[in-house]
């Protein structure tokens, strides 16, 4: 979005004024964030982070258009190119603020046909990081800050690694050892669990110690629990199991009292159909009279209408004897397909705790073997001497450089530190 500012015509060399006055003030903010050393000839990189705005003086109509739509935060990709919106993409890597700046206004200037050249200003709003690596504590990533010397750096990766021989060796152990205890404990109770999957399978009514955990102390607990599981997990199937074989009960004896329901209504309707039959005949003779008749047809419908609820009642339950049926089937087969599941997840699980606790006993064996030899080395060892170096992009080659404390660090080095020990 391009929004414009319009001066008085009488102010407008003062505005133009007060434009170059802003931008200059911007353009020396910029270089005492960037601190003098680095404002004088840094060139951009790769991930440095800029901030760029653009002006233009229009000098026919006296006013300022201010290109909101270029400004922006912008960084350096890794093809060392920025892309502004309408502009397109930059060459950056390698330039100096102010050549990208002089870049960006030529580039609009010419792209717009614009009578006045656009004033751009570019200043970096972050630089690129520095990485830290070799002996100190915390190696990695870290952000730029003017000034930076090697010893910043490196206290900002917590300062050198401070060794600390038998005890880090011991320290191992007692942590593998810990983890040993847990692993342990967790493979013991996967065991009894497997044990009571078994039992619940086989339909057993009880739960067999593993061969494994015979003996152990500890094992007994566990399998009181698991017995309390099992015993409540039946209890549960059975109940359900027993509503269903109830639910079933109750039907049949719904459908025996339809049945009987139903020969005493067909025998009623028999009787009627006889009497109405009766009527009929006199009714021919002009012996009976209509309402008579009428009445006796009101009671064979009647009589014929309760037959087909009760046959519809009867049907129903015989349809929710056959569901209850599946219901039970299905709640046996889904119980299998649980045990079955669980019983295999258990083993997964046990092997994965076998080769874990394998591997804490090895960890452990070796924390021992290297706090033996540790111990043994440190009665030979003096002084240790630490190395800085650093490695710089120069010309697009990767150079390792000798450096002190005292080096300055630019943006995008790598901080190399060495440690060799001086034995007696």
């Amino acid at each position: 979005m391009t929004t414009t500012r319009r001066a008085a015509p009488a102010a407008g060399h003062f505005a133009f004024a007060r434009t170059l006055l802003f931008a200059v003030a911007v353009s020396l903010a910029g270089l005492a964030a960037a601190g003098p050393a680095e404002a004088e000839d840094y060139r951009l990189g790769v991930m440095d982070k800029l901030r760029i705005r653009v002006a233009e003086w229009q000098t026919a109509e006296g006013t300022i258009r201010d290109w909101s739509a270029v400004s922006g935060d912008y960084s350096v990709g890794a093809d060392g190119m920025i892309s502004l919106p309408f502009v397109g993409s930059l060459p950056a890597s390698d330039r100096t603020t102010g050549e990208l700046a002089d870049e960006i206004g030529k580039k609009m200037q010419i792209l717009f046909g614009l009578r006045d050249r656009p004033s751009a200003s570019v200043e970096l709003a972050q630089y690129r990081p520095i990485y830290i690596s070799g002996e100190i504590q915390t190696p990695g990533e870290y952000p730029y800050a003017p000034g930076m010397t090697v010893l910043k750096a490196v206290s900002l990766g917590g300062g050198l690694r401070r060794a600390e021989t038998g005890q880090r060796f011991a320290r191992d152990f007692l942590r593998s050892q810990g983890d040993a205890s847990v692993y342990l404990a967790e493979r013991n109770r996967l065991l009894i669990r497997r044990a009571r999957l078994i039992a619940e399978m086989s339909g057993a009514a009880a739960i067999d110690m593993p061969a494994e955990l015979k003996g152990t102390p500890d094992a007994e607990p566990i399998l009181e629990s698991e017995m309390a599981l099992m015993t409540s997990r039946d209890k549960r199937l059975r109940l359900q199991l027993t509503a269903l074989a109830d639910l079933k009960e109750l039907l049949r004896s719904e459908i025996e009292s339809l049945a009987k329901k139903s020969e005493t209504q067909t025998r009623q309707l028999t009787l009627v159909e006889g009497d109405r039959e009766k009527v009929d005949a006199l009714a021919e003779k002009g012996l009976a009279i209509s309402s008579r008749r009428l009445s006796l047809e009101q009671r064979v419908a009647d009589l014929q209408a309760a037959l087909l609820d009760i046959d519809t009642a009867s049907l129903k339950a015989k349809q929710d004897i056959n569901k209850a049926t599946q219901d039970e089937t299905n709640l046996q087969n889904d119980w299998d397909a649980q045990l079955a599941e669980e019983l295999q997840n258990t083993e997964q699980e046990l092997d994965t705790l076998t080769l874990k606790l394998g591997t804490t006993r090895d960890l452990m064996a070796e924390a021992l073997l290297q706090s033996a030899d540790s111990a043994s080395m440190t009665k030979h060892v003096s002084a240790a001497n630490v190395v800085y170096s650093i490695v710089r992009d120069v010309d697009g080659e990767s150079r390792q450089i000798a450096a002190s404390e005292t080096t300055r660090v630019l943006p995008g080095d790598v901080v190399k530190v060495d440690v060799s020990v001086a034995m007696r």
